[in-house]
């Protein structure tokens, strides 16, 4: 069975649903085009860190048939246990950033790759034969375990180096140098708190602020479910920070008046309020 369409059509409802994104400590939500209350991910396992490895079966850098429109596509094969409840026009997150269902059979399915998506992620990087990670919408009558991701891929960070501890793995990134386009996402990072890693959402172990680095560590079962833990020193790996940070410093730096995602001048007509206010109460004494 071969399923074909030139773009995600239009004619059922934009509903609002639960996206799984990782491990059993991450999930995510996301738009769909259908509620997935009325069609349930049967059997989703809460206890791997993602829900199954398919492979890069093509990648064309421009499809002209119906489902590629033109434009770069990836075709991932053996995927039949995570394609039973498809439809054109699905979102399913490969390697931590959620793309579109453009064209699927029995055990595959093509995505398009817009620009934006080829630039921030690692995406481009994969070739035919490559695992990479996959993860379907979750249903939201399972249990809710972790953070939410969006599948929205920031940016990518540098494999620093690869420490065996026991039988777990700790692995150290070194985050992208900071632009005025891409601010640092060191803020987004705190010990304990959760990052994630090519889709799979995991406990950071540690971070260094100095050195614009974390840590994270992978456990002996981890490690035989995910691409991550064969990445080498020097590997991209796609990165998306908590989205909870990013709206709550959204909405600090507007109850300070700042502008442009800087709170300095919201901070210095603070300041300058509280001079006024202290200038004008001396001079009543």
């Amino acid at each position: 069975m071969t399923n074909t369409a030139q773009f995600p059509t239009n004619d059922r409802p934009w509903r609002l649903s639960f996206v799984q994104r990782g491990s059993h400590r991450g999930r995510s939500i996301r738009r769909r085009r259908r509620c997935t209350i009325d069609n349930p991910i049967d059997n989703l396992s809460t206890a791997r860190r993602v829900e199954h490895l398919g492979r890069v079966a093509a990648i064309v850098a421009l499809d002209s048939t119906a489902s590629g429109g033109n434009g770069f596509s990836m075709t991932i094969e053996d995927s039949a246990p995570i394609l039973g409840d498809c439809h054109i026009g699905d979102s399913i997150c490969v390697n931590g950033a959620c793309l579109t269902v453009t064209e699927f059979g029995e055990t595959w399915f093509k995505v398009g790759l817009a620009p934006e998506t080829l630039e921030r992620t690692d995406l481009g990087e994969r070739k035919v034969g490559d695992l990479v990670n996959l993860e379907r919408a979750m249903a939201a009558h399972v249990r809710f375990g972790g953070h939410f991701v969006q599948g929205h891929v920031d940016s990518t960070v540098t494999v620093l180096s690869r420490v065996p501890d026991g039988n777990s793995l700790r692995l150290t990134f070194q985050l992208p140098p900071p632009t005025p386009d891409r601010p640092s996402l060191l803020p987004y990072l705190i010990a304990k708190g959760y990052i994630t890693l090519d889709g799979a959402s995991l406990t950071l172990t540690d971070v260094n602020d100095e050195a614009q680095t974390f840590s994270v560590m992978l456990i002996a079962h981890t490690q035989e479910k995910i691409t991550l833990a064969g990445k080498p020193v020097g590997a991209r790996v796609n990165v998306e920070v908590d989205m909870v940070g990013k709206y709550v410093e959204r909405a600090v730096l507007a109850a300070l008046g700042g502008s442009g995602g800087q709170p300095a001048e919201g901070i210095a007509k603070i300041i300058e309020r509280v001079v006024q206010k202290a200038v004008a109460d001396a001079a009543q004494k």
